[in-house]
């Protein structure tokens, strides 16, 4: 199976009530890792790169091999760029393979915003390609973009519903209290706002910073409308970790297959929790292609 758009992946998602766990990746194991635990599990999966990770990587390289990753699996597999603001960059990875796109104009005013966003859409629709849109601002740090918690605005529902209608964004990420990074204590998530948001558009709906937020919380918010979450940090933690945990026993170690493995089987174990915590697996099969 080729790779597919994440629209209706997202869609069948919050009919059926659970969520499709997007994992962003930075090397080639991190991707394999999350394959991995999908292929066992038999899950839906979107794969997502930051801005950052396509510079380092390149768009066509990353495209490549998730596009390995599906036509091996035969599982619905989406690729997502994550948080870009820099238009001709998105352009660069539709034409490379990407199937799913986030403009982030959140910063902007909202009529830029819905601007933006728009001119986004024209170009992705005629590709097929998924288009995730945020309003409000989403506190903490997403690469290059940095927003503090007291500037961190929360979603207004009433603009939710005038942005989809006026966009057309395929997914939405409204701004509810959920931040990037790991939490200093417990999120602050208003959930009474998703259901509002929820209630009153049928646009599937992300929850950004999805790393860290205890469990209870992250199945309110799917059974709310919630019908994708982001993890990135948690990720990157448990790679790391696994690999410094190599060569804190083996200083000397300079096989990369010794400590990249572990790191790897620490991340695909990760990325199982995940899906099972957004009720994603044995979903596979709800997708079509």
């Amino acid at each position: 199976m080729p790779l597919i758009s994440s629209t209706q992946m997202l869609q069948t998602a919050r009919k059926n009530n659970y969520a499709v766990a997007a994992f962003n990746v930075h090397t080639l194991e991190m991707l394999q890792a999350v394959v991995e635990a999908a292929q066992e599990t038999q899950s839906p999966l979107i794969i997502q790169s930051t801005v950052g990770t396509v510079k380092h990587l390149g768009p066509d390289y990353i495209a490549a091999a998730a596009t390995v990753a599906a036509n091996r699996t035969g599982l619905p597999i989406a690729l997502h760029l994550d948080h870009c603001t820099d238009f001709p960059l998105l352009v660069q990875c539709i034409r490379a393979g990407y199937t799913s796109v986030m403009i982030d104009a959140s910063m902007h005013t909202f009529e830029e915003n819905v601007a933006r966003t728009s001119k986004v859409m024209e170009i992705a629709a005629a590709a097929g390609v998924n288009v995730e849109a945020e309003l409000g601002k989403v506190g903490g740090v997403e690469d290059d973009i940095v927003v503090d918690e007291r500037d961190a605005l929360l979603a207004d529902p009433d603009e939710c519903v005038q942005f989809v209608e006026r966009t057309g964004v395929n997914t939405l990420a409204p701004a509810i209290g959920t931040a990037h990074g790991i939490y200093k204590g417990d999120p602050n998530i208003d959930f009474a706002r998703i259901g509002e948001i929820a209630s009153r558009i049928e646009t599937p709906l992300v929850l950004h910073g999805g790393s860290g937020i205890p469990a209870d919380q992250v199945k309110r918010a799917v059974s709310l409308g919630m019908a994708k979450m982001n993890i990135a940090t948690e990720l990157r933690i448990a790679f790391s970790d696994a690999i410094k945990a190599i060569f804190a026993q083996y200083p000397d170690e300079n096989d990369p297959r010794k400590y990249m493995v572990p790191a790897k089987e620490a991340v695909k174990r990760l990325a199982i929790e995940k899906m099972e915590l957004c009720g994603c697996i044995g979903k596979a099969g709800e997708v079509k292609s």
